[in-house]
């Protein structure tokens, strides 16, 4: 079994003990190390989720990030932090790139059909 291992937490900047225990349940899982210490990780984990649980996608509490639409130039805000690696669109520059998209679908009256 491994030694227990002292590692520094990149959040907090605090020492903290990896137990042979947590490695253990770590390395069963595919885990890498953990680079938080445990309050640490968990804080992350309630700001991620919005502190409620139950998963799913929600808006933060912010409102949201500022960005420059990558489509039109027009100011746009997304319910996300941009990594900077992709472009941000707004909300119609998305749905028009979406596959088959240009926009939103509307149902009711209007050509189309498949009648003759």
């Amino acid at each position: 079994m491994a030694e227990d291992q002292q590692l520094m937490c990149s959040d907090c900047g605090q020492s903290f003990t990896f137990t042979a225990e947590d490695q253990e349940f770590f390395r069963d899982r595919g885990y890498s190390a953990p680079k938080r210490c445990k309050p640490c990780r968990q804080a992350k984990k309630n700001e991620q989720s919005g502190g409620g649980g139950g998963g799913g996608y929600q808006r933060s509490s912010s409102g949201g990030t500022s960005v420059i639409c990558a489509g039109c130039g027009q100011q746009t805000t997304v319910p996300f932090e941009p990594r900077g690696d992709r472009p941000v669109y707004c909300q119609n520059c998305f749905q028009a790139r979406k596959p088959g998209g240009g926009g939103r679908r509307s149902f009711g009256g209007g050509g189309g059909g498949r009648g003759r």
